[in-house]
């Protein structure tokens, strides 16, 4: 009895690293520069 109660933990520990994994989702990140505004400086 005991040997089945090792035998489903070991195949229950393969199944589990073998079950595909989501990767995790990260937020885009924020953009590095501000576009350009016109000033009206140069004309």
């Amino acid at each position: 009895m005991r040997s089945a109660t090792i035998l489903a933990f070991i195949a229950l520990s393969a199944f589990a690293a073998c079950a595909k994994k989501e990767a995790p989702m990260e937020p885009a990140p924020a953009p590095v520069s501000v576009e350009p505004t016109y000033t009206g400086k140069y004309k």
